[in-house]
């Protein structure tokens, strides 16, 4: 007697399961059938067209910049800072005197060895007059000589010294900031100032070794810098390396520009775009509309068909295709394509095969060849 309850609600509770079952089922049921008749939903996508053009035959490299001539400027003697004659980031000539050591001592010892050299001399010149008439010895005109010469390179060897004392610019260039100050003792081989020749300027950048049949000197560059946004410098390749790289298979290469206002500096970083030849023809789509996958790059073009109801419909069929090299925003495609058709710029990943589609170009993005993005 005690189950009965139990029993009574159980069965109440099936009832009331299986009635929300049927329920459910009949809705799915109704759903089903209504996908059916009216198909997959339509997704709204952006598309554009692909479009025939040329394309510059170029190639991209990061390079950096380094002086014509460029040198840290050093003493070869030690000593103590006597005089400075110059500024941070002067431009100096070749020749300027630009800075100079204590010497004193050598001043005071090359002249005692010019007034020795002077009665070297005097004593040279009378033995040899008297040697014509053999009043002396020839030993005696050989030791004179002697003494003459020793004299001579002495005074040359303490005004050697003395030179060393001053450095001097030894080419035409902009000065850095010194590294020394007045009155400073200084070693032999201790940096004094930087000097760099800044017009012209070379570009080192590397290529991968695939490139060599594409380069000669004198071809074409562009340099672009982030220190400029938007200006372009233009130079041409002066030098290609003589061996590649084992390691990398890179070659590398030296490109020349005009550098009059000195905007270029040594070791900065700068984009190298340099020029292989004449223009290519492309079919080229926004970068976008490209699906890759690991089984191939593909597409979705746009086209028009009959639906069951008998009005015309727009579908995203998906092709295959095989692209070529990138430039901007844009990628070039070499099979699977043909110039006018519409493809799917943005909101493929969300189709499959023959999805109906709509489109909405209001907010699509502008793809661009040569993007200049602003500074973040």
């Amino acid at each position: 007697m005690k189950l009965k309850p139990f029993l009574f609600a159980a069965g109440v509770l099936l009832v009331v399961v299986g009635a929300i079952a049927g329920s459910k089922a009949l809705q799915i049921k109704s759903l089903l059938s209504a996908a059916e008749k009216n198909g997959p939903p339509v997704e709204t996508v952006s598309t554009t067209e692909v479009v025939a053009a040329k394309w510059d035959r170029s190639v991209e490299s990061v390079g950096s910049l380094r002086a014509v001539q460029g040198a840290d400027l050093s003493n070869e003697s030690s000593g103590v800072i006597m005089k400075i004659l110059f500024e941070n980031g002067q431009e100096v000539k070749k020749g300027q005197l630009l800075l100079e050591l204590d010497s004193d001592t050598e001043q005071a010892n090359l002249r005692s060895a010019e007034a020795e050299a002077d009665l070297a001399r005097t004593i040279y010149d009378r033995t040899k007059r008297l040697r014509i008439n053999s009043t002396v010895p020839q030993s005696e005109l050989d030791s004179a000589e002697s003494q003459l010469r020793k004299m001579t390179a002495l005074v040359e060897q303490l005004r050697s010294t003395i030179s060393k004392k001053q450095i001097s610019a030894p080419f035409d260039g902009r000065l850095g900031i010194r590294n020394v100050n007045l009155g400073q003792f200084v070693d032999n081989g201790d940096k004094i100032v930087s000097l760099q020749a800044l017009d012209p300027i070379f570009v080192d950048f590397l290529l991968p070794q695939q490139l060599i049949s594409g380069l000669a000197v004198g071809q074409d560059f562009k340099l672009i810098t982030d220190v400029y946004p938007g200006k372009e410098f233009s130079g041409r390749l002066t030098a290609i390396n003589s061996e590649i790289d084992p390691i990398t298979r890179n070659i590398r290469l030296q490109g020349t520009l005009a550098n009059p206002a000195g905007e270029l500096r040594p070791g900065m970083f700068a984009r190298v775009i340099l020029a292989l030849g004449s223009a290519e023809d492309v079919l080229q789509i926004p970068s976008t509309a490209l699906i890759t996958a690991p089984y191939g790059d593909s597409v979705f073009v746009l086209e028009e068909e009959i639906g069951q109801d008998g009005n015309k419909k727009t579908v995203a069929r998906q092709h295959f295709v095989r692209t070529g090299r990138a430039r901007g925003d844009f990628v070039s495609i070499t099979k699977g394509l043909k110039p006018g058709d519409k493809v799917v710029s943005a909101g493929g990943f969300k189709l499959r095969n023959g999805a109906p589609v709509s489109v909405n170009n209001e907010m699509a993005p502008k793809p661009e060849l040569d993007p200049a993005p602003p500074d973040s």
